[in-house]
């Protein structure tokens, strides 16, 4: 699946405006810290990070999606890894409603779809 240009385009916002963060260690901490508003795992992230943060987004109540390959949200990150932490609220929900919007079929934790 190729993460819709759109979606990419606010994450770049996000990025350039110094609220996407990435990286396993970083992201780890703000999911714990209660800063995260959303946390995108790329589908080719390895099972072990995934799981991981699926059950840190649901203990700390924090929107978890699924999305994209790393290499797509890399080029638009300007970075490379496959975790990403979106810390503002609003760009939160457009990229959430984005993500929904194209019928992703990542999974989705802590929303009104469910866990």
């Amino acid at each position: 699946m190729t993460a819709s240009s759109k979606m990419l385009s606010y994450l770049g916002f996000a990025r350039k405006s110094g609220n996407l963060m990435r990286g396993y260690n970083t992201c780890l901490s703000l999911v714990e810290g209660g800063k995260v508003r959303l946390l995108i795992v790329a589908e080719d992230g390895a099972e072990g990070t995934k799981k991981r943060f699926r059950q840190k987004c649901a203990v700390s109540g924090t929107a978890f999606r699924i999305y994209g390959n790393s290499d797509e949200l890399s080029r638009m990150t300007g970075g490379g890894g496959t975790v990403y932490a979106v810390t503002d609220e609003n760009f939160a929900n457009v990229i959430i409603r984005e993500i929904d919007r194209t019928g992703s079929e990542g999974e989705m934790c802590n929303d009104e779809k469910g866990i």
